[in-house]
């Protein structure tokens, strides 16, 4: 910073700061940007934390399914139906909702109705839950059914919602929020790289080669 010399009355000399030199437009502008990306990067990987940590675990776990196996537990109900709802007098469809109702309270299942299947003497109810699954078979002319029920254990609920299997919309939207969130993490730490001078060179080489050793792995040991 310069200095403007000036005389006062006494006549001693004093030395004032001159103003400010004002910021070059694009260094201003680096700077903002370094701070945004520094505050963008620190305060997603903090909101996608459980995130990563959730799908890292699970990853593991679905890669190596053999070790991580949880002990499979498998019932069986018997039940009865009204024979209206299977066989109404007006020669209409099965009630529906009556017979899906009537299993869930009776029976204690859950999950959502991935299929409802109706045929001259029978008609076959599935539900499915992430490590859960059940099978009512309902006989029309008896009105008996039979009930199959299935659950894979809390590894098996976890490697489900890993991959988004019968765990509904809301689930599905949160694994493509989880997406976007990694994607902003990761695109705004390679930003941040290049505001490291001292380090942008050795970085972006790490990452060059980190991208070629995976795909070179994937060229070499991929059928």
């Amino acid at each position: 910073m310069t200095t403007v010399s000036t005389t006062n009355p006494s006549g001693s000399e004093k030395k004032s700061p001159s103003p400010k030199q004002p910021v070059p437009l694009r260094a201003h502008l680096r700077r903002k940007i370094a701070v945004v990306a520094r505050w963008l990067h620190i305060y997603l990987s903090m909101v996608s934390f459980a995130i990563v940590l959730f799908f890292s675990v699970t990853g593991l776990t679905l890669n190596h399914a053999d070790r991580f196996t949880s002990g499979e537990k498998t019932t069986r109900a018997t039940g009865e139906m009204p024979h209206a709802w299977l066989r109404p007098s007006d020669k209409s469809e099965p009630a529906k909702l009556e017979i899906v109702e009537r299993l869930r309270s009776t029976n204690k299942l859950h999950g959502a109705v991935s299929d409802f299947r109706i045929d001259d003497n029978q008609i076959s109810v599935s539900f499915k839950a992430p490590g859960y699954s059940s099978d009512a078979f309902i006989d029309r002319d008896t009105n008996r059914y039979d009930v199959i029920e299935v659950r894979n254990g809390f590894v098996a609920i976890i490697n489900d919602l890993h991959k988004g299997r019968d765990a509904g919309k809301v689930w599905a939207a949160l694994i493509d929020v989880s997406a976007v969130l990694l994607t902003l993490v990761s695109l705004t730490g390679l930003l941040l790289l290049f505001f490291v001078y001292k380090r942008r060179t050795s970085g972006l080489i790490l990452a060059a080669a980190g991208t070629a050793l995976c795909y070179l792995l994937y060229l070499r040991f991929v059928p």
